[in-house]
């Protein structure tokens, strides 16, 4: 039964969505006209379980290949479905690849990506003399041996408010390319597996693969860490390293 207010309209009640999944086989996650993305799936599944037609607000439109531990999405709905079903409801219209971790009702006014106060991305390199199998899909084997030292002092020239044209790949439109890195951490304790924690204000297209593919090229001994510094202040994109491939990306998690 539709729930109604005293006024005999019906609420509309502001969800947000936990969701992760494996960006492998997705066109990324914004809707595209001729091709499979996380959003065309889940607001199908949201049509079927609520029979609304429903657009969701991404906390971020992660690209094709990149994956999502704690994407958050929010959406209007009049549907009465009590919260804690909406979790087992959509998954079981969803493929086993995308799975809905939680739902909540949120303020009216909250928006899963102007309410955003900072984004935590991971990558994960695979660096052992071999790939691992069953890494392949969630981290980048890169062909030659990296120094972590270096690693670690070319990230630290990263950290803080900075112009990060350098770091920012064609094809958006910002008003600014500033950004707030607080935090850029390895972890090794996983080795050979190593993971990087990038988190920032904001992140710009491609930034945080064009950071990884940078501080791989000082990994190898082709960039000084002190290099950085001169490529972030450059503000030309042909000065930075590659764009790491995207299956070692993972948004993380994004904080409120």
């Amino acid at each position: 039964m539709l729930e109604v207010n005293l006024k005999g309209c019906a609420v509309v009640r502001n969800i947000r969505l936990l969701v992760s999944y494996d960006g492998t086989d997705y066109h990324g996650f914004q809707l595209q006209e001729n091709a499979l993305t996380i959003q065309e799936l889940l607001e199908d599944a949201l049509k079927k379980v609520t029979e609304e037609s429903i657009r969701v607000i991404p906390a971020g439109r992660t690209d094709a290949g990149v994956h999502a531990r704690g994407q958050v999405v929010n959406f209007p709905s009049t549907s009465s479905i009590p919260l804690e079903r909406f979790p087992k409801a959509l998954n079981s219209c969803l493929p086993r690849d995308i799975v809905v971790q939680e739902a909540k009702e949120v303020a009216p006014d909250f928006n899963a990506r102007r309410s955003a106060k900072s984004k935590l991305y991971r990558y994960t390199l695979d660096c052992g003399p071999y790939p691992n199998v069953f890494w392949n899909r969630f981290a980048w084997h890169p062909i030659y041996k990296l120094d972590p030292d270096l690693i670690f002092q070319a990230g630290q020239h990263l950290l803080g408010r900075h112009d990060f044209t350098s770091f920012r790949a064609a094809g958006s439109a910002v008003k600014t390319s500033v950004r707030n890195i607080t935090r850029l951490e390895w972890d090794f304790s996983q080795a050979p597996l190593w993971h990087l924690f990038i988190e920032a204000d904001g992140f710009l297209y491609k930034m945080a693969r064009a950071i990884v593919g940078t501080l791989v090229e000082v990994g190898r001994g082709r960039i000084s860490p002190a290099d950085i510094i001169k490529i972030r202040e450059g503000k030309n994109r042909c000065l930075a390293g590659p764009t790491a491939p995207a299956r070692g990306l993972t948004l993380w998690e994004v904080k409120y």
